[in-house]
């Protein structure tokens, strides 16, 4: 029982920790690791809760897709560490006003006992008793029937963010020729190769169309 106090202790404050480091860091490559850390944390989290399954799921899906497309994604761009230092101190007044006014929020919002929090009564005995299936059976069985439209929707959402995370970046480069498929196509087949006769020895010059 002491050493998994002592674990859950470690984990969370390293957790929290990588969580801070995330938006701390001015190196975004730092961050990208340091978010893998906290994922990893929160595995062991999960594994001391009993919920395997969700901690493989959160290595395996984020550590090993996500953070890692991050990753790439982060040193394949052509990133000016200056002015994104620069621009995070130019906005950085506004970003606290409207931090402190989300916390005052919060802060009015549990105060007024709107939110009640409550632990369950039925966490010690759930249904189906957990002697009959396996952490990842009960998990579907609620995933796929109670909660099906909801995560069609979170997946319609995050598909929604993909593609305005593409947009947003794509730039298109005007320094680098780029192939017009229409052009090619509409392009006449007897005037796309020419033959020239070259004599040897002659001297002259030749282009391609």
């Amino acid at each position: 029982m002491i050493i998994q106090t002592i674990m859950f202790y470690v984990l969370a404050v390293g957790t929290v920790g990588a969580g801070v480091m995330v938006i701390a860091s001015r190196n975004p490559v730092h961050s990208v690791l340091f978010l893998i850390l906290a994922f990893f944390n929160s595995a062991g989290l999960f594994v001391m809760m009993g919920a395997e399954f969700l901690a493989m799921i959160l290595i395996i899906v984020y550590v090993g897709a996500v953070a890692v497309l991050f990753l790439f994604v982060v040193m394949m761009l052509d990133i000016n560490f200056a002015e994104l230092r620069a621009g995070f101190l130019q906005y950085l007044p506004i970003g606290g006003v409207i931090g402190i006014i989300l916390l005052a929020e919060l802060v009015m919002v549990f105060a007024s006992g709107a939110i009640e929090i409550e632990v369950p009564t039925n966490v010690a005995s759930p249904t189906p008793p957990p002697d009959e299936v396996t952490n990842t059976q009960a998990l579907g069985d609620v995933l796929y029937t109670r909660y099906a439209y909801l995560f069609q929707g979170a997946g319609f959402i995050l598909l929604i963010a993909m593609v305005g995370a593409i947009v947003l970046t794509h730039r298109r480069r005007t320094d680098v020729r780029r192939q017009r498929i229409a052009d090619q196509v509409a392009r006449d087949p007897k005037a796309a190769v020419r033959l020239t006769d070259i004599e040897p020895g002659a001297e002259g010059t030749w282009k391609s169309d």
